[in-house]
């Protein structure tokens, strides 16, 4: 176990955080307009539900990272904060290509490739530390859900 260890929670969390922090606020007028003219399918959440939730889900996966992170080096471990890494670029321009680009399509590949990237990330976590893994099933959980969303609104739209 590596020293430091709240800042080391606090460096994952924050850091985490403020991807999807800069990724809301590049998409906030994209969002807004998507909120006034786009047709939504059932079970869409009121828009002040998302950065509720992203919020908690960033915090988690913040968490299950600085957990992985403090592990003792291993070839799984350098693979699942790769994976961290890749997955949480693929999140922050999902947000761009939805609501910015208004391209739900490619955002709908997109975000399968994202969904495949949180799976693989969380079978390696899990290798590496259980919790870690655990704390990124409301992720994928979450991402599934908003698959449906993107679906219906490229079905709609």
């Amino acid at each position: 176990m590596k020293t430091n260890t709240w800042k080391t929670y606090a460096l994952w969390i924050l850091g985490t955080e403020a991807v999807g922090g800069l990724s809301g606020w590049l998409t906030r007028k994209g969002a807004d307009l998507y909120a006034r003219t786009v047709s939504k399918p059932p079970l869409s959440p009121p828009s002040m539900v998302f950065p509720i939730v992203w919020s908690a889900l960033f915090a988690l996966m913040g968490v299950s990272a600085a957990r992985v992170w403090q592990a003792p080096p291993s070839p799984e471990r350098s693979r699942g904060l790769g994976l961290f890494g890749t997955q949480l670029a693929f999140n922050f321009f999902w947000s761009i290509i939805f609501f910015n680009a208004q391209a739900y399509g490619l955002a709908l590949i997109w975000l399968a490739v994202l969904w495949a990237l949180i799976l693989w990330m969380l079978l390696t976590f899990r290798k590496v530390d259980k919790w870690a893994a655990w704390l990124q099933v409301p992720y994928l959980l979450w991402v599934s859900f908003a698959a449906y969303l993107n679906f219906g609104v490229w079905a709609l739209n």
